[in-house]
């Protein structure tokens, strides 16, 4: 019988757990040969002991871990992207200009993103675990968001958002939604419950059945609620509050 050594581990994982990428980035990096262990190019799916391997990136050796796991929560303004580094753009129109000095030194990565007109509840975080578990599709964690549209919704068309439809090859679909019964512009407000993160997926979906998203605002991932944050204040994630995300 044989047992597999405990201290191997998958090499995206790896980097992705150092805060180094996320595991999505470090197997395009694996891919794109950017990526050796002990001087041969690594393959994705790879295994390494990083007590003995010899790991290194563009030809530099990955550094001891020293860097301490960190998570912020934001409540996102409108007007900035979710990405670390967009050519088009410049840096201050990220989310990432918007953090305190003290949280510039750690390479942080969005942990399910919010376009830039969208705005609430954004997760950034040096945890590669965490992120990926956050954003892969198998993960099943409900978000929930607060939707207005461009003019009365139709109430007939709820069992067809859940049902969803096909659009570029993906299926999207609410979990659940539900209508706003008072206040301001109530027959334009909703709330949409979605367990994947496809791009832009509330906004497509819409769009399908002819409406229009004028403002969308994250507010719950898991059982944590978004409060007392300002738009564009930030704050780290307790561990209390990062076991209700996965509740």
């Amino acid at each position: 019988m044989s047992f597999a050594d405990p201290q191997l581990i998958r090499l995206q994982k790896y980097l992705a757990d150092r805060g180094l990428a996320s595991r999505r980035a470090a197997e395009a990096w694996i891919a794109d040969g950017q990526v050796s262990v002990n001087g041969v190019p690594a393959r994705l799916g790879q295994s390494v002991n990083p007590q003995t391997d010899v790991i290194t990136i563009r030809g530099r050796p990955v550094p001891p871990d020293a860097t301490p796991r960190l998570t912020l929560v934001m409540n996102k303004p409108r007007g900035f992207l979710c990405t670390n580094h967009d050519p088009l753009h410049a840096d201050n129109d990220t989310v990432f200009a918007l953090l305190p000095r003290q949280y510039r030194k750690f390479r942080l990565f969005c942990a399910g993103r919010l376009d830039k007109d969208s705005e609430g509840l954004l997760l950034l975080s040096n945890d590669g675990e965490l992120v990926q578990q956050l954003t892969h599709p198998s993960g099943g964690i409900i978000k929930r968001y607060q939707v207005t549209v461009h003019r009365d919704f139709n109430p007939a068309l709820i069992p067809k958002l859940m049902h969803g439809v096909v659009s570029e090859g993906e299926h999207l679909r609410a979990v659940k939604v539900i209508l706003a019964r008072s206040g301001p512009k109530s027959a334009r407000r909703m709330e949409i419950h979605l367990d994947q993160g496809h791009k832009r997926e509330i906004r497509r979906l819409l769009e399908m059945f002819g409406y229009f998203v004028e403002r969308l605002r994250r507010v719950q991932i898991g059982k944590f609620v978004l409060r007392q944050l300002a738009p564009g204040q930030v704050r780290p994630l307790t561990a209390k509050e990062k076991a209700l995300l996965f509740a």
